[in-house]
């Protein structure tokens, strides 16, 4: 089963590492980390995309709840959060393709943010629905570069 957490946490050194080895420790495999500074200096917010039981994610909760530096822990149940992601993705395009390309790009809202004689670099902000919708569209003319954020999701 797939859940996103979010963890504030104290902004000190060495304490993603922890909460990082707390995951792995107990054979989470990780698909999304995110980390950045919250409006408050002191903490940082990590929000992180993970595969595993139910169970043991409850015995996981309660270990991260131990650690010194974790100030809060949301495990967010679907439908619970707005969940978006940031992704830039370079596409091949010539003069023939570009056109396509930007019409897709207008029925997904993506912003394209830099074009070349050889490519386009679009900014795709979205659910994982729509960011996959989009990169299965733009796929055949030839994705040459993807640069993921990763989740973040905030309390409806």
């Amino acid at each position: 089963m797939r859940h996103t957490i979010s963890v504030l946490v104290e902004n000190k050194f060495g304490v993603l590492a922890r909460v990082a080895g707390m995951f792995s420790g107990r054979g989470f495999n990780i698909d999304s980390l995110n980390v950045a500074p919250t409006h408050d200096a002191a903490l940082s917010r990590i929000t992180v995309v993970l595969k595993g039981d139910d169970s043991s994610l409850d015995l996981c909760i309660k270990q991260l709840r131990k650690l010194v530096n974790v100030v809060d822990i949301v495990d967010f149940t679907e439908g619970q959060a707005v969940v978006r992601e940031l992704v830039l993705v370079k596409v091949k395009a010539d003069t023939k393709t570009r056109s396509e390309i930007m019409q897709i790009s207008d029925i997904f809202r993506t912003k394209i943010v830099n074009v070349s004689q050889e490519s386009v670099i679009i900014e795709i902000t979205g659910d994982e629905g729509k960011v996959s919708a989009f990169l299965k569209l733009v796929e055949p003319f030839g994705i040459l570069e993807l640069a993921r954020t990763g989740v973040l999701a905030q309390k409806r």
